[in-house]
């Protein structure tokens, strides 16, 4: 039985919603009989998705939003909107995201463009969704799409690691929130994907590698985890199992805990014991 807030006649609303993860998760809400507003920033993109989802749940039940979600008034009037065309809403998937990569020292606009799509948008989403949300005393549910970059941190790209590792310690402190709020049945949730094959990590290449997943696997894993309950909804990938990811972020917690160097594993150091505490040696 799939979670019971996916579920016909409900109201889901997706935003980053045309494409990748999002589009694939419209999808199968779409499929389950829900109602369903994407938002998203590129119109050309919301139209031809709109196009697609209408054939399966009816035009009446699709709405699209040009929304551009690192605007706290665009949010707002997002969920205004929504709450006209449909009454409110049941599910938030908060995934929009982008990665055109980061260096330290890097322009401070770059960085505030990217931790205002990444993260603020995640904060006003949730924070502008939820009251409403919670006041339907219904089941509901926020998704909000991490990363494992927020998790282990790893050198290259600071600016997204920053806005990931936030997206992280805002959904559980919301989760903690919500199952502390009187009568509230709303439920959140972290969604951390692995390698999906998307437009933001396709970097000019037009056929899927191998070690990818699609986005249609990765919302199917999804859907499996929300109705099992989980919180962190933890995806592996072709490449990467479960079993690494555990030991990779471990050992991330382990550079605490023993007084390591931060990011130890890319360490030159610590090469050969980060090697043997993968391999159970």
């Amino acid at each position: 039985m799939p979670h019971p807030v996916i579920a016909k006649g409900n109201v889901a609303v997706i935003t980053g919603g045309a494409s990748g993860i999002g589009f694939a998760a419209a999808l199968a809400f779409a499929r389950a009989g829900m109602k369903v507003c994407i938002a998203d920033v590129d119109e050309a993109s919301l139209a031809e998705a709109a196009t697609k989802l209408s054939s399966i749940a009816g035009a009446a039940n699709v709405m699209t939003s040009a929304t551009d979600v690192s605007r706290i008034e665009s949010v707002t009037e997002l969920e205004r909107a929504v709450g006209a065309h449909f009454g409110g809403t049941d599910l938030l998937m908060n995934n929009a995201g982008i990665q055109p990569g980061s260096t330290l020292f890097g322009e401070p606009d770059h960085w505030q463009h990217i931790i205002g799509v990444n993260m603020w948008a995640i904060i006003n989403g949730t924070r502008i969704f939820a009251p409403n949300m919670i006041a339907r005393s219904k089941a509901g549910v926020i998704i909000n799409t991490g990363s494992k970059q927020g998790i282990t941190t790893p050198p290259g790209d600071p600016a997204y690691n920053v806005s990931k590792a936030g997206v992280k310690a805002f959904t559980e402190a919301l989760q903690h929130e919500l199952r502390n709020t009187r009568d509230c049945h709303v439920t959140a949730h972290l969604l951390i994907p692995g390698f999906v094959f998307t437009r933001l990590t396709a970097k000019g290449r037009t056929e899927k590698p191998a070690a990818a997943w699609t986005p249609e696997q990765t919302v199917e894993f999804m859907l499996a985890r929300l109705e099992a309950g989980d919180f962190y909804i933890l995806c592996p990938d072709n490449d990467v199992p479960r079993v690494l990811d555990e030991k990779r972020m471990l050992w991330a917690a382990g550079d605490i805990v023993e007084n390591r160097p931060p990011l130890s594993r890319w360490h030159p150091d610590y090469a050969d014991a980060f090697k043997r505490f993968v391999e159970g040696t």
